[in-house]
């Protein structure tokens, strides 16, 4: 769907970006990652022409972005600041409706569309007529997803969307963003400095360094082979926490078609992650993972120490293929 083919940008001697070139799929979730400086948030911007490149091409669809008017460009891509860049003067309702208004949609139409993201960003309609002071960090940054994805756009760009927040809250909406259905279907890239988000909310993670990519892969592509010096030290720090979140629990411990996976009473999607389960076992005080099948037999059980077993033999075979 997008497709950045040799991409270049210079601030005078500076060069900001480095000859860049990725694809990325319909529906796929791209994260920048890098120190401060390392020419993610300028490429970005050059995806929707806010920053012009030096030399190199950017593809939507197929069509060189330089054939589309920049106005007509951005009425198609969602567009998220860190600081959410709402309208100071415009209520919350006028905020959201920004974009269909400029594509002139019906009123009854966006009234409608408004009410139907409110509702799935958990924001009361009683926020309409407020105006963006009066709400929380966590609220304004819930309307500036929701004017981002106002007019459903195919295409989501988002500049540290959550950087502003306080841990809690970056959390909380963390895991809205992650569940939101409006996005499933949608093809994001996003930038972050934040190792973990990166890694939480991507299909594949862009690792950037002086404006060159460094690495592009999956979460698990970059912790179990990374490609040189800068990869590993990058993320060291947080290595094995991450390498828990990266490995899914179906990747370690086989469960039957329509199998489930329990730990006690509680059901666990098949798609956690191997750090869900532990911080299960820890809050819960649970001894065994259960594994059954459809019709609710148990095929398996675990203790914490099988589980780590499995986990640490799953992560020495990749690291050997």
């Amino acid at each position: 769907m997008i497709k950045l083919e040799k991409l270049n940008k210079s601030f005078g001697d500076l060069k900001a970006v480095s000859d860049v070139s990725f694809e990325v799929a319909q529906g796929e979730k791209i994260i920048l990652l890098g120190t401060s400086g390392c020419g993610k948030t300028t490429l970005l911007k050059m995806i929707n022409r806010l920053i012009e490149p030096t030399s190199g091409s950017v593809f939507l669809n197929g069509e060189n972005i330089q054939n589309i008017k920049p106005e007509h460009l951005r009425k198609g891509i969602g567009y998220v600041l860190q600081n959410n860049g709402l309208f100071p003067h415009y209520t919350i309702e006028e905020n959201i409706a920004v974009v269909p208004r400029m594509l002139k949609w019906d009123s009854k139409k966006i009234e409608q569309r408004t009410f139907n993201l409110l509702e799935k960003l958990h924001l009361d309609r009683h926020y309409l007529n407020a105006y963006p002071a009066e709400l929380s960090g966590g609220q304004q940054q819930r309307v500036g997803l929701a004017r981002a994805l106002a007019a459903d756009p195919p295409v989501l760009l988002m500049d540290e969307p959550f950087g502003a927040l306080d841990t809690i809250t970056r959390t909380k909406i963390q895991a809205e963003f992650k569940n939101l259905d409006e996005l499933k279907r949608k093809t994001v890239i996003m930038v972050t400095h934040d190792v973990q988000e990166a890694f939480e909310l991507s299909d594949r993670v862009c690792l950037m360094d002086k404006g060159s990519i460094i690495q592009m892969g999956t979460p698990s592509e970059l912790l179990f082979n990374p490609s040189n010096k800068f990869a590993v030290d990058f993320l060291k720090e947080q290595n094995l926490l991450l390498q828990f979140k990266a490995v899914k629990l179906l990747q370690i411990v086989p469960v039957p078609e329509f199998g489930a996976y329990n730990l006690g009473s509680i059901n666990l999607d098949v798609d956690a992650d191997v750090w869900q389960v532990l911080e299960l076992f820890k809050q819960h005080n649970v001894d065994l993972l259960t594994v059954t099948d459809q019709h609710n037999q148990q095929v398996n059980t675990l203790s914490f120490a099988d589980l780590m077993a499995a986990f640490y033999q799953h992560v020495k075979t990749y690291r050997h293929e």
